[in-house]
């Protein structure tokens, strides 16, 4: 069994923010995959179903990201997932935007999330994937802790679909065949772009 987490904040008005990537992707994921996000426990909404005869389990945290990790020690503990077998997706502000890095473990570059998660689970043994948000033009005067917080523009709303549709394909390969394939495919794309 696969847990896979979008991290994100919960609420209406989060919900186009640059930080929410992660929700918008495991929302994505579950309408391709009829996966309805419908059970609510313990600051956790998710829901199960099956991926290729694979079972998924899809979980948007409820508690605000730099606790994300308290639903997912929660729901991991209650189903006896091993953190091996909990697959996050989150944004990254340090790869351009669209941009999308997968990696079996590692840091929290310092996102908030991640951070709580590697604190909850008591390791960073846990595969992930990174989609790129960018970071703000420096004249512009942003702060970065105001710019994730910010909603998607337009014109990234537009190309938005085509990269959740490649996350959604990497998180398949990785619950169906392998994550070094999922690496290879999409790691290697970065690459010669």
């Amino acid at each position: 069994m696969k847990l896979v987490v979008g991290l994100g904040n919960p609420g209406r008005k989060y919900e186009k923010n640059r930080h929410n990537v992660g929700f918008m992707a495991v929302d994505y994921f579950a309408r391709l995959h009829n996966i309805e996000l419908n059970i609510k426990k313990k600051k956790a909404l998710f829901g199960r179903g099956y991926c290729n005869g694979e079972e998924v389990v899809l979980l948007k945290p409820q508690t605000f990201m730099n606790l994300s990790g308290e639903a997912v020690l929660y729901l991991a503990s209650f189903l006896k997932i091993k953190s091996q077998n909990i697959i996050v997706i989150a944004d990254d502000s340090d790869l351009p935007f669209g941009m999308i890095r997968i990696r079996r473990s590692g840091g929290s570059g310092g996102h908030n999330g991640i951070k709580s998660l590697i604190f909850s689970l008591k390791t960073s043994d846990f595969p992930r994937i990174r989609i790129g948000i960018g970071r703000p033009d420096p004249e512009s005067g942003v702060d970065l802790s105001d710019y994730v917080l910010q909603d998607f523009t337009d014109n990234e709303l537009k190309i938005l679909n085509s990269i959740l549709m490649d996350v959604a394909d990497a998180l398949y390969l990785i619950i169906t065949s392998s994550i070094d394939e999922a690496m290879n495919k999409y790691n290697r794309k970065i690459a010669l772009d």
